[in-house]
């Protein structure tokens, strides 16, 4: 894993963190009868910060597919079709 990946790496793992940190919050007003809109505005964050990580994780992927455009498959296993596919999921 080179320093790069390893940065990715921790970025998406601090976003994930964080988006579960913020559901835990979310939970936590739902539980104690919290005001629709503090429930509704850290859903938003929680949903915002998984996207932010799984952006993160198909550009990782898309810079990969920039060192080498001309390999059909990237290191884990992933075709460019697919990765296309992914990003739409998210976009």
């Amino acid at each position: 894993m080179t320093t790069t990946d390893a940065q990715a790496q921790r970025k998406i793992l601090n976003r994930l963190r964080r988006a579960r940190g913020q559901l835990d919050g979310v939970i936590n007003a739902v539980e104690n009868g919290g005001s629709c809109r503090d429930v509704v505005t850290q859903l938003a964050a929680v949903s915002s910060a998984l996207d932010r990580a799984g952006f993160a994780l198909i550009s990782s992927a898309m810079k990969d597919c920039l060192i080498d455009p001309d390999a059909t498959e990237r290191t884990d296993g992933i075709t460019t079709d697919e990765l296309e596919k992914l990003f739409l999921t998210l976009a």
